[in-house]
């Protein structure tokens, strides 16, 4: 999946706007419009979508410790609000976009570094004006490492 590099890279809002929000995270997925910047620079990556749900992985390494050397929360938290708001973005509407309104991590225990992990993002509620997801970052063993729950407002722009 290419990632935008600079603002020029972004899809233009008329583009977003003619499809759905599936539609949108599809293209993302195959590499027709480009994946969010932050999570290059964050060392995750979409891996699949269907409505109401999506699935990023990623493995967070030194540059994303915190000064004990452990895995900094907001890593653990950008992984999280990119799961659960992109399968809140698989409900929406041509027409509208979303944005996150507020979000909620648990870390039950620290991932290690460079441990490859899994975030699936799961709609429980896609209404008019808002939607509500949970998720999960588990490892490949099952092991379970944080959970999440979000609130996104959903935004008619056309």
């Amino acid at each position: 999946m290419p990632f935008a590099t600079s603002p020029s890279d972004l899809p233009d809002r008329e583009k977003i706007l003619s499809l759905s929000g599936l539609e949108f995270m599809e293209a993302v997925l195959r590499g027709d419009l480009p994946g969010a910047p932050i999570a290059q620079g964050m060392n995750f990556t979409l891996d699949s979508v269907a409505e109401g749900t999506c699935v990023f992985s990623g493995t967070p390494e030194f540059a994303h410790a915190n000064p004990v050397g452990g895995v900094h929360g907001g890593w653990y938290g950008t992984l999280l609000d990119s799961c659960m708001a992109c399968a809140v973005m698989t409900t929406v509407p041509k027409g509208a976009v979303y944005t996150t309104l507020e979000y909620k991590i648990n870390i039950v225990r620290a991932i290690p570094l460079r441990t490859h992990v899994t975030a699936i993002g799961i709609v429980d509620h896609a209404g008019r004006s808002t939607g509500v997801a949970t998720g999960r970052i588990e490892g490949a063993d099952g092991t379970l490492y944080a959970t999440g729950s979000t609130t996104c407002l959903i935004m008619r722009i056309a």
